[in-house]
C-alpha cells in the first residue's frame, strides 16, 4: 500500500495506526509551525518572520507619530508632502494675484490685447516692483532647494528651475536699468507662477498617491477598553497597552492591537488591512489584527503585539519603504536632469555664439539665450517617474500586494517562469474529502453523516475534514452512544443500536474484515493519486470508503491559466511524492514540476531554471523556502495578515491567493509602460523645445518667447501627471 494511502509517517493516530499527519492545519493567520510529512517539506514554517524583523527599522529617517502618541504611523523616509503642498499652493495664489499688475502694465501684453493701462506717476515701476516681490516670495524657495544640488556638484531639477528664473530676473532688471529695449518681467512672473503651480500639483498628486499610509494610520483607534482583574473596564491610550493585556472590543469598534480572542464571537472586517473582501468569523483561539473593525459581536482579546510590532505597522513600513525606494528608471530620470542642465548650458552657449555671428551681440541674442535656459526646465521629467512609483505602490497595497523592493516590482514584467511551492500555496495546506464511495444501501450523504457523527469529538485532521464536508452539505448528524477510541486504529460507536467503526487498514485488520474487489479498486485508484483512504464499517463490514488529500485552492487553476495566458510558464516545486505532484500538476495544467525535493535543494531547482536562461519568480510561504526565494529573480512570499515580513522576498502577498501573482505581473507591465510614456513625453518636449528656443525656426518666422516656453513646459507637466494617474485604472 502507498504511504499516503495509509497516512503513514505522521505519528501514531487512532484512525490508521500509522503515522499522524501532524501539520497542514490551515489558519488564516499562522504562527510559525512545522508542517508536512516525509514527502512534503520537513520543517516548513509558514508565514515567515514578524514585521519587526524588517531591515532598517532602527534607523528611521523620519517619524510621523500617530495622534494617540504611538509609533504606528512612522513612515520610513516618508516626505511630508502635505507641508510642501500647502507652501507651493499658498505661494502660487499670492504670486498669481501679484502678477496681475505686472501683466496689466506690460507693454507687450497691452499691445497684444490692444489696450492702454491708466498711467500715473511711477506707473513705469509697477512691473519691476511687483516682479521683485514675486521673485523673492515665489522664486527664492526654488533657489534654496537648489543649494544642496550645487553643493554636491549634482545639478538636478531645482538647479534647472533656479537657473531659468534667475536668468529671466537678472535679464529683466538689467533691461530696466539700462534700457536694453525689451524686458521679461511678465514672462518672469508667469514662469514663476507656472513653476509654483506645477510643484503644487506634483506635491498634491504624490500626497494623494501616498494616502494609503494615512488611511492605514487612521484605522487605529485612539483608545482601548482595558479589562481589569475585577472584570471592569478602563479606557486607556492605545500606546499604553502591553503584551498580555486583555481588552474588550465592542460591536463596531476598531481593534487596537494584534491579539488572540479569548472569549466571544464576531465577524471582523479586515479588508483594509489584509485585502480580505468578506468579514472573517472570529471566536476563542482565533487571531485578530490591529486596525480591523469588529462586527456585531463583542469579543475579549489578549494583546500579543502593540505599536511597531503589529501587522498594520509592518504593512505601513513595507509600503513606506517601497515608496521611498527608487527604481532603475527613476534613477535614470534623476541622471537625465543633470545631463539636461549641462545640455542647456551647452545649447545656450552655441546659441549665443551662433546669433552673435549672425546678427551681432544684441537684445535678440540675449533673448534667445534666456529662452533656451528657461525652456530647459525639466519639470515634467522630474514628475515622470516618482508619480508612477507612488501610484503603483499604492495600487499594490490596495490589492493586497506589499512591495518591499521597488526593483522586484519593476523586474516582474520580465518574468517568464513562475515556480509555485505546492503545499500552502497552490493547495490549502489542509485535508479535504475528495471522493466518497458507498458500498451498501445508504447514499453518499448517508454514510458521510454517520462518519461525521463518529468523528464528532476528534481534533484529528481527517476527522475535521469529514466534519467540514458534512457541514458543507448541510447534513443532519445523528447522535452516537458507547463511543470508543481504539488507539492506533480508529473509533467505534453505536448509532440506533448499530455498531460502526471508522479507520484505516489497521482497523480492517483488527476487525478481520474482508476487502471486496470494488473496495480494492477504489483504494488502488485513489491511492495511486497519493490520497489517504479511510473506511466506514458496520458490524465489521465495509459500507463506505473516503479518500482525502491536501485540497487544491479554488483560485489555483485560474491563477495558472491567467499566467499562462500572459505568456508566463508555470512550474511547481514540492517535497511530496511524484504521484501526488503529478496529480496536482495534471489538475492545474502544469507541465513542469519537481517532486520529492528536500527543502535544502529547492534553491538548486531555481538555479537550474535560471541556468537555462529563464527569468524566475519563486512563490513560497515558509522559512524553508527562503533560500529559493532569495535565489529567484523575484521572491514572492504568500503570507498572512500577521506575518507580512519575510526577509528574502521582494513582494509579500497579504492574502493567501495565487491569483495575486498575475496582478504583480500586470501591474509591473503597466507601470513600466507609464514610465516609458512619461519619459518619452518629458524628454521629447526638451528635444523639440530647445532647438526652437535656440532659434532654429527663426527663418520661418517662429521665435518662441520664454513665457511661451514656460506654457509649453507646463502643458508637458500636466500631460505627464494625468498619464500617471491613469495607472489607477489598471485592472487587477
Amino acid at each position: 500500500m502507498d504511504q499516503h494511502t495509509h497516512h503513514e509517517g505522521h505519528g501514531t493516530d487512532e484512525h490508521t495506526g500509522d503515522k499522524k499527519h501532524d501539520g497542514h492545519s490551515h489558519h488564516r493567520h499562522r504562527s510559525p509551525s512545522v508542517v508536512g510529512d516525509e514527502h512534503s517539506e520537513h520543517g516548513r514554517h509558514q508565514g515567515g518572520g514578524h514585521p519587526k524583523s524588517q531591515p532598517g527599522n532602527s534607523d528611521r529617517a523620519a517619524h510621523e507619530h500617530h495622534r494617540s502618541g504611538g509609533d504606528l504611523s512612522s513612515h520610513a523616509g516618508h516626505t511630508d508632502h502635505s507641508g510642501h503642498e500647502s507652501m507651493f499652493r499658498n505661494r502660487f495664489w499670492v504670486s498669481l494675484f501679484l502678477s496681475i499688475p505686472v501683466l496689466l502694465y506690460s507693454p507687450t501684453v497691452q499691445e497684444w490685447l490692444n489696450y492702454s493701462a491708466r498711467s500715473f506717476s511711477g506707473s513705469d515701476w509697477v512691473p519691476i516692483v511687483f516682479s521683485v516681490v514675486i521673485f523673492a516670495y515665489g522664486g527664492v524657495p526654488f533657489l534654496s532647494m537648489a543649494i544642496p544640488e550645487i553643493r554636491n556638484k549634482a545639478p538636478g531639477m531645482m538647479t534647472l528651475i533656479s537657473m531659468a528664473i534667475s536668468v529671466a530676473f537678472v535679464y529683466s532688471v538689467t533691461d530696466f536699468a539700462f534700457d536694453l529695449g525689451e524686458g521679461f518681467f511678465w514672462e518672469l512672473v508667469t514662469l514663476i507662477d507656472i513653476m509654483l503651480l506645477g510643484h503644487w500639483l506634483e506635491m498634491r498628486s504624490v500626497r494623494q498617491a501616498s494616502g494609503a499610509l494615512n488611511e492605514l494610520a487612521n484605522l487605529m483607534p485612539d483608545e482601548a477598553e482595558l479589562l481589569l482583574p475585577d472584570g471592569s473596564t478602563q479606557r486607556v491610550a492605545v500606546a499604553s497597552l502591553s503584551n498580555g493585556d486583555s481588552v474588550l472590543i465592542r460591536p463596531g469598534s476598531s481593534i487596537p492591537a494584534d491579539g488572540e480572542v479569548v472569549s466571544g464571537e464576531s465577524e471582523v472586517n479586515e479588508s483594509l488591512v489584509t485585502g480580505e473582501s468578506h468579514p472573517v468569523f472570529k471566536s476563542a483561539g482565533d487571531e485578530v489584527i490591529a486596525g480591523a473593525v469588529n462586527g456585531d459581536g463583542s469579543i475579549r482579546v489578549s494583546v500579543s503585539a502593540v505599536g511597531d510590532e503589529t501587522a498594520l505597522a509592518g504593512i505601513m513600513k513595507l509600503v513606506s519603504e517601497a515608496q521611498a525606494s527608487k527604481s532603475r528608471t527613476q534613477l535614470l530620470a534623476d541622471r537625465a536632469a543633470g545631463w539636461l542642465f549641462y545640455a542647456a548650458i551647452g545649447v545656450a552657449t552655441v546659441t549665443a555664439v551662433a546669433w552673435t555671428i549672425a546678427s551681432g551681440f544684441n537684445v535678440e541674442t540675449l533673448s534667445r539665450v534666456v529662452t533656451v535656459l528657461v525652456i530647459a526646465c525639466p519639470h515634467a521629467l522630474g514628475l515622470a517617474i516618482p508619480l508612477v512609483v507612488a501610484i503603483s505602490t499604492t495600487v499594490s497595497a490596495r490589492n493586497g500586494l506589499l512591495v518591499r523592493d521597488r526593483l522586484a516590482l519593476e523586474e516582474a514584467r520580465n518574468i517568464d517562469t513562475v515556480v509555485f511551492d505546492k503545499t500552502g500555496t497552490l493547495t490549502e495546506g489542509s485535508l479535504g474529502v475528495n471522493n466518497i464511495r458507498s458500498f451498501g444501501a445508504l447514499d453518499e450523504d448517508g454514510v458521510l453523516a454517520i462518519t461525521a457523527a463518529l468523528e464528532g469529538d476528534s481534533e484529528h485532521l481527517i476527522a475535521k475534514a469529514v466534519r467540514e464536508e458534512a457541514e458543507s452539505r448541510d447534513l443532519s448528524i445523528p447522535s452516537v452512544s458507547k463511543f470508543i477510541a481504539i488507539k492506533g486504529r480508529g473509533v467505534e460507536a453505536e448509532i440506533g443500536g448499530v455498531v460502526y467503526q471508522v479507520g484505516g487498514p489497521r482497523m480492517l485488520e483488527l476487525q478481520h474484515t474482508e476487502i471486496p474487489g470494488e473496495v480494492e479498486d477504489f483504494h488502488a485508484l485513489e491511492g495511486g493519486l497519493g490520497r489517504t483512504v479511510i473506511y466506514l464499517l458496520r458490524d465489521s463490514e465495509i459500507v463506505a470508503a473516503f479518500s482525502l488529500s491536501d485540497v487544491v485552492r479554488d483560485e489555483s487553476l485560474a491563477a495558472v491559466q491567467q499566467l499562462q495566458g500572459m505568456g508566463v510558464e508555470v512550474a511547481m516545486l514540492t517535497g511530496d511524492s511524484k504521484s501526488v505532484a503529478a496529480t496536482v500538476a495534471e489538475e492545474l495544467g502544469i507541465e513542469t514540476y519537481f517532486a520529492e525535493v528536500l527543502p535544502e535543494h529547492k534553491e538548486q531547482k531555481i538555479a537550474e531554471l535560471q541556468a537555462d536562461g529563464r527569468r524566475v519568480a519563486m512563490v513560497g510561504d515558509g522559512i524553508n523556502d527562503s533560500p529559493a526565494l532569495a535565489r529567484a529573480d523575484i521572491g514572492i512570499a504568500i503570507g498572512s495578515g500577521t506575518n507580512v515580513a519575510i526577509e528574502s522576498a521582494g513582494i509579500v502577498l497579504v492574502r493567501n491567493n495565487p491569483l495575486d501573482i498575475g496582478k504583480i505581473v500586470n501591474l509591473s507591465r503597466a507601470s513600466y509602460r507609464k514610465m516609458k510614456q512619461n519619459l518619452i513625453w518629458a524628454t521629447g518636449y526638451n528635444i523639440v523645445a530647445l532647438p526652437l528656443a535656440a532659434g532654429i525656426a527663426a527663418p520661418f518666422g517662429f521665435v518662441p518667447s520664454p513665457a511661451l516656453g514656460a506654457v509649453f513646459m507646463s502643458l508637458s507637466t500636466i500631460v505627464v501627471a494625468l498619464n500617471a494617474q491613469l495607472l489607477r485604472r489598471v485592472e487587477n
